[in-house]
Parts: structure tokens; C-alpha cells; sequence
């Protein structure tokens, strides 16, 4: 060995105070037909990234939706999660009756716009779900719901301020900023 390998150091990690960035940018979704999920995503005005197949049994299919820096994965033999399984998935957009509107044209069954009225997440069993967007439409509380082909399950959610905000920021529901600031007083 030389000089220079004996005295070289390892390369840096970070501390156990500094947490390794990291973006979450895809999600693998199961799908039972390919081309079907593959024409319903791109009726949805998503960018077709990739679609590789490697002889009959291995292909995957990227579509990325618009303006997003993640996007879903599905194919041939890439999971093994049964169709319809992936649930809570979650977009966010600036104005839920407009993006429904936009998904409704395209002929996508979506739910009605509804809200939490606990003001910080809604229920996935449907209690305390008040139908209409947040009253106040605030940042973080309206919500609409669709599927894909197979049953996976869309929730778009209205995000018009982003977490956390100021202290004097009055975009978020009152128990929202309760949940992140705490008492104020």
C-alpha cells in the first residue's frame, strides 16, 4: 500500500443530527391491464416518461402528472401488490373544483368536493366528512376522490399555503395551526 492510500480518509456521511436528503419521486402502483392503466393516465393529461418491455413478461410503464416531480410506476412483473391496492395516494393542487372539473371533462368518475371538519386530516372512514370544500377554503382542507381502472385510490387535496407558515398566517384551518404552532397567546 501506499503512502497516500494508508493516509486517505473515508468519505464524509452525514451526522446523526443531518439526515441524508432524500425525494420521494416515484410510486409503484399494481395494475391488472397495462394499456388500459397507461390510457387512462394519459387521458389525464400525465407525460409519458417510459414505456420498456423486455420480451413478453417484463415491461414498465412512467407517467409523470403535470407539473409533478414524482411519478407512477407500473408494468409486468414489477410488484407484486395486488390491482386496486395502492389507496391514499395524494395529489395536490391549487384549486380542487377546478381540477375536478378538469378530470370530470375527461370523463373521470370523481367524488363530490368534501372536507374534515376537524380541520387537519380527513378520516378514511368517512366521519366527520362534511360535504363542500372547506367553508373557509382553507389551505390543506378540501379534498375530492377518484380511482383508476383497477380500484387505486386518488385523493386530490387543495394546498393554496404551504406548511408551516407563520405563526400569524391565517391560511390553515384554526386546529391545523394548532396541530403545528401549538397554544398561541
Amino acid at each position: 500500500m501506499t503512502d497516500a492510500m494508508l493516509q486517505s480518509k473515508p468519505p464524509a456521511r452525514a451526522s446523526a443530527t443531518s439526515p441524508t436528503s432524500m425525494n420521494l419521486e416515484l410510486l409503484v402502483i399494481p395494475v391488472s391491464d397495462v394499456d388500459q392503466a397507461r390510457k387512462f393516465y394519459e387521458s389525464l393529461g400525465w407525460h409519458l416518461d417510459i414505456d420498456h418491455a423486455t420480451g413478453d413478461d417484463y415491461r414498465i410503464v412512467q407517467l409523470t402528472p403535470a407539473g409533478s416531480g414524482g411519478s407512477i410506476m407500473f408494468g409486468e412483473n414489477i410488484t407484486t401488490a395486488a390491482p386496486g391496492s395502492a389507496q391514499g395516494m395524494h395529489l395536490v393542487v391549487p384549486d380542487v373544483l377546478a381540477a375536478r372539473d378538469d378530470l370530470v371533462r375527461r370523463g373521470v368518475k370523481v367524488s363530490e368536493p368534501f372536507h374534515d371538519v376537524g380541520g387537519i386530516f380527513h378520516h378514511s372512514n368517512g366521519v366527520e366528512i362534511a360535504k363542500g370544500p372547506n367553508p373557509d377554503r382553507k389551505s390543506y382542507a378540501s379534498y375530492v376522490t377518484f380511482e383508476d381502472p383497477d380500484g387505486n385510490g386518488w385523493t386530490l387535496q387543495e394546498v393554496t399555503a404551504r406548511l408551516p407558515g407563520a405563526r400569524t398566517d391565517t391560511s390553515f384551518t384554526e386546529q391545523l395551526h394548532q396541530a403545528v404552532w401549538g397554544s398561541v397567546g
